[in-house]
This record gives C-alpha cells, structure tokens and sequence, in this order.
C-alpha cells in the first residue's frame, strides 16, 4: 500500500465512519486515498468513509471535537500543511483541555524540504507539541501504520485528549507492506495504563470511604466532566441513588446525572445556581469524582466547600489530587472500576444510608432559591427562550453552545437527562465552537434533535459553517440569542469596570444574520422580537425538518445571575434582583484585578 492507502485503511479499521477535513497540496495523496477508498466499498451510494468539508479548518477539528463528545468515540480530522494545521490550533488546545480524544492528520512538505521554509510549512511538532496530548512527525514511511494507530490508542485511553500525526507528503507516497496490526513502542504510556488497572479499591480502602461516608449526616457529590469521558455516570448514578446523596455539577458534568431528579442540584460554580453553591457551603464531605476544583468552581480555595470535614477525589489524572484543594481520602484509577468496587462493597456488607433530614434542606434550598428571572418585563428575556425550548424537548436534546452569556444561561435552564447531551467549550471557552460543533454531533446521531444554543458575538466566529449545515442538509437547529454585543464581557465591564464597554459593545455594526442564513440555503430563518410570539415561533422552529436559524432579539441588558465574582467565595455571591440571597452579598471583597476572568 502507499502511505496514503495506510493512513486511510488504519481509519477504517479503526472503525472510523466520519472525517472532516480541508484539502491542500501537502495532502492530496491522503484525500485521493479517501475518495478511492469510498468508490471501492461504497454500497448503497453510501460512502463508508464520508468526507465531510467544512468552511475552514478550525470548524472541521470542531466538528470532530462534537463528534467525539457526543459519542465517546474518537473524532478525525484530515488537513493539509502550514495554515491548514495552524488552523487547528485552537480546537486541539479546546479538546486538551476537556480531555476530548481527536486524532488531527497533517500534511508536510516532503521530508527533505522541513525546515527550509517550504511553501506552506509549519513547525507543527514544536507549535502542537504545546496544546496536544501527543505529537507524532512521521520520518520513517515504514513506522507510518503502527504510528497511526498508537495514535489511535493514545489519544482514546488513560485521560483522553487530541493527537496530532504530521504526515511528510513523501510518506504520503511511499509504498511498502501493510501489516493489519502492531503498535509503536510506548513504554512510558503503556506503564501507566497498567498502574491504573492495577490500582483497583480494596476492601480496606473501601471501607474506610464508606466509613468517612456514615460518619457524614450531609454528604455531597461533585461530579465533573471525567465521569463523562470515562462512561462512569451509571455507576456514579447508582452510587448517589443508593445511598441518598445529593449531586452537584460541573459545567462539563452537566448529564451524568438526570438534572431532573429530586437528588440533582445542577450546576456549581462562578454560573452555578444559588442552592447548589449553598449546598457546597453546608455539606460536611465532599466527594469529588472527576473533578478537578476548576476556577470557575473553587473561586477562592480555602473557602470552597468550608464546612466539609473530609474532602474525597477520585481521578485517573494523578497531577489532579491536592493540585487546588487538598484531598483527605483519594483514588487514581479508572473510574469505573473504583465505583463498581464501591458498590460491590456496599452490596456485600449490606450498608444501608440514609439521610431524610439533609434531603430536606436540599429541598428547601431548591425552593427558596430557584433560578429566577424578570418574567414581568415586555422585553425578550433569554432565560425564557431557552425555558420554553426546554419544555418541548424536555432534556432529551443534544445541546451545543458558543461562549459566553447564552452558554451559562444553557446551562442553568436547560435539563439534561442524561450524558453526552451536553457539548460545550468549558475550560478553553473558545467562542465560535457551537455551530461546528452541533454539526458534528449531527453525523454523529443523525437521528437526534441537534440545537446549537448561540449568541451574536459567539457565532460570527465559524459564521461560515451555516452553509456546511445546509450543503449536507442537516436538521441542525440554530438559535442565535442577539443582544448586539460580547454580552458576557459587557457583563463584567458594567460590574468591574465602571461600564466602560471598551470594545465589546457592537450595536452599530450591521449584521442581518437572516440574510445571512438565506444566503447559505436555510428555508427556515427568521427574527423573533416580540415575546408573545415566543411560544408560537420556538414550537415551529424545532418542528421544522431541515435545518433551521433563528435569531431572537433579547434584552441588551440581560445579565447571568447567579454570578460568584472571580477569585472569591460563595459568600460573595451576586444573585440579583430575582434570586434571594442567605449571606446578602458578601463581606463586600472585590475580586483583585489579576484575577479578572
């Protein structure tokens, strides 16, 4: 085979059914390999193998990044050199850092042409070697297939994250023996892939977490995006059911448990709801499990979670434990295996748990402080939006979203009924990730309601992907919350900086986001302003079936409560006019300057 032909048919035995990439010179051996491959075992006028094109290379490692989020499986993406992989760059730091396993292929200039600035080369290995879980620069044609699928296996096991493979187009070329199997020698790796295998909860370990959790009379779980990547939700769902522990989320463990449940307490954090950052403040243990005491949750450390009297995490990753906030009791291992031993345990000594009383102030602090909003007020307020969205799709939708305000209003008001429903850019907030993202969990479920959750700021980032909706016809739904400007940083410019909107405020520019959608084919595209027509307009939006765009006009001022100023505690926590407060506002500490977003 040429090395074109392996890289294609290592995809393929990799059970690989989407690719989206961009052409270019340095890889047009790989995608003619691609086109060969899908003539040859097409059925049905089917590709096996499609190659899905999107506006620019950044979209197309989106795409795959919500391919893999809405799946588990590994997203690829096919590029060619220079810009097409510097293009790149972005989504692989985004998949980095929410541990999303994607494999990136590069093309190179030939090999005895690197580093003579060639047309269209990159240093690839030293920019990604940054951002990437791994970087592999392929010089030996015959290391090619065994480097293709230690790629594979890298990017899919341990924490997960993006691989990039620069692939010279003179290897593109050769051709040599196609072994069917083997992977490159990876000791390091390979080690401590076995020390988690290894490191499985025995029973004396087990016991002392079941002790430390009789000992509690308000135990709380916290749950990240780690229970997600490692396909542990039903077993952290047993683990709370059982023995009546209520859950707290993430913004990237949104879905692990039924938002919907009287044990869930939704999303914690700087965007969290009130009672959940409550119930951090009074719970006497916390169990972190695939967390990783982020910013945006901890705030100020020291007085995150202060009246827990044990603190107890599970990771795979150890760099994670006592990274931001010691841990009394912890676990490094594969999740799954920690939980069910967990639970084989509880099972087999008969340990029985209950705590009525805490589950009723769980339930009051729901009631007493419940997301609110100004419902009374003529004007289009997003947290209705996505309320009424909600009530029709009832958190069986795969929810996808840009950054900033539209994002954490998502968050807060829509549910989520299970795992993989919800597709965001957490850690990086990489604004323009919505739109190609949905389009990647699209043809990754193709049978599944897709809405990407939008702002106006957010989407002209990727604008360009509208038309990759329509020229493969997706029913993606896009919902574009326009309030004229980077909201979010509006937002903390009218809090910390004295309303000077210094570059963020963008209501004289002339977008007409409708004429925009018309253009790239969209039979559906239409301007909500008035609220009344709320109800009418959203029901007939997400009952259209093609793709459809629509741009509502919300209040200019609405704002994300609650919000928890950056660096500091929960007791500083703003809640707004419609949200009440237990601590009214705080001691007054203004969030310091280095710390600002």
């Amino acid at each position: 085979m040429s090395g074109a032909d392996t890289i294609v048919q290592v995809l393929a035995d990799e059970g690989v059914e989407t690719i989206f990439g961009y052409s270019g010179g340095a890889i047009l051996p790989t995608f003619d390999a691609v086109f060969r491959y899908n003539e040859h075992h097409k059925t049905d006028d089917a590709d096996p193998m499609p190659l899905i094109v999107p506006a620019n290379e950044q979209g197309a490692a989106f795409m795959a990044s919500g391919y893999a989020r809405a799946t588990g499986r590994v997203g690829v993406v096919i590029v060619t050199s220079g810009p097409g992989a510097t293009n790149c760059v972005t989504s692989v730091r985004d998949c980095m850092a929410d541990s999303i396993p994607i494999v990136v292929i590069c093309g190179q200039v030939a090999t005895g042409s690197i580093g003579t600035d060639a047309f269209q080369e990159a240093p690839v290995s030293a920019i990604m070697g940054s951002v990437a879980k791994h970087v592999f620069l392929v010089t030996e044609p015959e290391r090619l297939e065994s480097t293709m699928r230690s790629a594979f296996e890298i990017a899919r096991t341990g924490r997960p994250g993006p691989v990039v493979i620069d692939v010279p187009k003179d290897v593109q070329n050769w051709t040599g023996s196609f072994q069917g199997e083997g992977l490159l020698s990876m000791p390091g790796h390979l080690h401590r892939l076995e020390v988690m295998r290894k490191n499985v909860l025995d029973d004396e370990r087990c016991k002392e977490f079941f002790g430390h959790l009789a000992n509690s009379k308000r135990p709380l779980i916290y749950v990240g995006g780690g229970v997600v990547n490692a396909e542990a939700s039903d077993l952290m769902r047993e683990l709370a059911l059982t023995y009546e522990i209520p859950v707290v989320s993430t913004l990237m463990g949104l879905g692990s448990f039924d938002t919907t449940h009287d044990l869930s307490l939704s999303m914690l954090g700087m965007h969290g709801a009130a009672f959940a950052n409550y119930a951090v403040d009074d719970c006497d243990l916390l169990i972190a499990i695939g967390a990783r005491f982020d910013d945006r949750v901890a705030g100020d450390p020291p007085k995150f979670a202060p009246s827990a009297k044990y603190v107890l995490h599970f990771d795979i990753d150890p760099s994670e434990i006592h990274k931001v906030k010691p841990a009394d009791w912890f676990h490094i291992g594969r999740l799954r295996d920690a939980l069910e031993a967990l639970l084989a345990y509880g099972r087999r000594n008969s340990i029985s748990l209950e705590h009525t009383a805490w589950l009723e102030e769980i339930a009051e602090l729901k009631t007493t402080y419940a997301m609110n909003y100004d419902r009374d007020t003529a004007l289009i307020q997003p947290n209705y939006v996505i309320e009424t969205i909600n009530k029709i799709t009832r958190g069986e939708a795969i929810i996808t979203t840009g950054v900033g305000q539209h994002q954490m209003w998502a968050a807060q008001y829509f549910d989520f009924r299970r795992p993989r429903l919800w597709l965001t850019s957490g850690s990086m907030g990489t604004m323009g990730f919505g739109l190609p993202a949905a389009i990647g969990a699209q043809f990754a479920c193709p049978d599944r309601l897709v809405i990407d959750v939008d702002g106006d700021a957010s989407i002209r980032m990727n604008l360009g992907e509208l038309e990759t909706v329509t020229t493969y016809n997706l029913p993606v739904k896009i919902v574009v919350l326009n309030n004229f400007g980077d909201g979010m940083v509006m937002q903390w410019q009218r809090m910390f900086f004295k309303g000077r909107l210094s570059g963020s405020e963008k209501s004289l520019r002339k977008k007409n986001f409708i004429k925009a959608a018309e253009a790239d084919g969209f039979e559906y595209a239409k301007r909500l302003e008035r609220k009344d027509d709320v109800p009418r307009v959203i029901e007939e939006f997400l009952a259209f079936e093609g793709p459809a765009f629509l741009e509502v006009i919300i209040d200019p001022e609405a704002s994300v409560y609650p919000m928890v100023p950056p660096g500091l505690s929960y007791r500083d926590m703003v809640t707004g006019d419609f949200i009440p407060n237990r601590y009214d506002g705080g001691d007054g500490t203004q969030p310091g300057a280095s710390e600002m977003f």
